[in-house]
């Protein structure tokens, strides 16, 4: 396992969230907040306070969550892109942040965060 890491989960499915929490702290890491909402999710990126942050590619409501991606660019603080199937390519923007497919598995996670901590340090 790498570094620790405090992370922001975006995610508006409960049982998914608390599934994903549940990998996150297995795996060594803290869970600095959960949100349902973008405007949640802006409200937590104003306060700070995380490295890394999994966002849900689709939120409830048929919201998608590119403006909390690219508040997190702005904000330099790298994510992964959470999706179950998530068909429409994510904006060019975007194309090259990590995948984290749903299902998740404990083994996915890991992988995940470390190709996102290379991609901050290679932007």
């Amino acid at each position: 396992m790498g570094d620790p890491r405090s992370i922001l989960i975006v995610e508006d499915e409960p049982l998914i969230a608390m599934m994903l929490e549940d990998f996150l702290d297995s795996l060594g890491h803290k869970v600095v907040g959960t949100c349902e909402t973008i405007e949640d999710a802006m409200g937590h990126i104003d306060k700070g306070g995380f490295d890394v942050a999994i966002v849900d590619v689709h939120l409830k409501n048929g919201e998608h969550i590119w403006p909390v991606a690219d508040r997190l660019v702005e904000e330099g603080i790298p994510f992964v892109l959470a999706t179950g199937g998530h068909i429409e390519p994510p904006p060019a923007r975007h194309a090259n942040a990590p995948v984290l497919n749903k299902p998740f598995t404990i083994d996915a996670i890991e992988p995940a965060l470390d190709a996102c901590a290379r991609q901050s340090t290679t932007s």
